[in-house]
């Protein structure tokens, strides 16, 4: 029987939150035992910042803290690098098929709300493994080019519904907004200064936005 442990509210952003929806994915239904955490040894004072740029986790620091043991989180991810592709996939793919969904959900300038966070928590999930996929894409194991024409592409995606809809700016490009995302998640990383880099995209909503037309 497979045991799974649950950690307490993992960070939407982190290696662990990803980890532990990707267990939960592939280990089957009755196989799966909600375990006390004390009872199976783990120590609650334990929280290595997997989300941290300074450093990346290891690969035990993950496992542990996500609350599953070294050898099952291997048996999943034989190697960092599949781990880091498998994460760095699973968000472009959040991002790119994420805007259209959302469109049929939520009015365009919602959905660019949305959208923001999105790439904000794609961003912060990255610290944790900054060296690696840096690496990975020196190496041609991920193709960053057509990442970043995916995402264009998303965002395009929005401010074209935003234009025919009327609530969002028709002279303003998706480079435009790549380029202002990154510089907030610059300088208000995730989650350290989530407040701030919050402020920061209601203001570059209100940019977007068409000005009013007089009465």
């Amino acid at each position: 029987m497979h045991t799974l442990l649950v950690a307490a509210n993992p960070d939407p952003r982190s290696l662990t939150h990803y980890v532990l929806g990707r267990l939960e994915a592939a280990l089957l239904p009755g196989s799966v035992e909600i375990a006390d955490l004390s009872q199976e040894g783990f120590d609650p004072r334990f929280t290595p910042a997997v989300g941290s740029a300074d450093a990346e986790p290891s690969m035990r620091a993950i496992a542990r803290e996500a609350g599953v043991g070294i050898a099952t989180l291997y048996r999943h991810f034989p190697t960092r690098q599949s781990l880091v592709d498998a994460v760095y996939q699973d968000q472009v793919a959040r991002l790119t098929t994420g805007a259209r969904e959302l469109l049929g959900q939520l009015a365009p300038a919602a959905v660019m709300r949305r959208w923001m966070d999105l790439f904000g928590e794609w961003i912060a999930t990255k610290n944790g493994m900054l060296d690696t996929l840096l690496a990975m894409i020196e190496s041609g194991e991920i193709a960053h080019a057509q990442t970043r024409s995916e995402l264009l592409a998303a965002i395009t995606t929005i401010l074209d519904a935003g234009r025919t809809a009327g609530d969002l700016r028709s002279d303003v490009t998706a480079e435009d907004i790549a380029a202002s995302l990154i510089g907030i998640f610059t300088v208000a990383p995730q989650p350290e200064q989530e407040a701030k880099a919050n402020r920061l995209l209601n203001l570059l909503m209100d940019g977007l936005r068409p000005a009013a037309r007089p009465a």
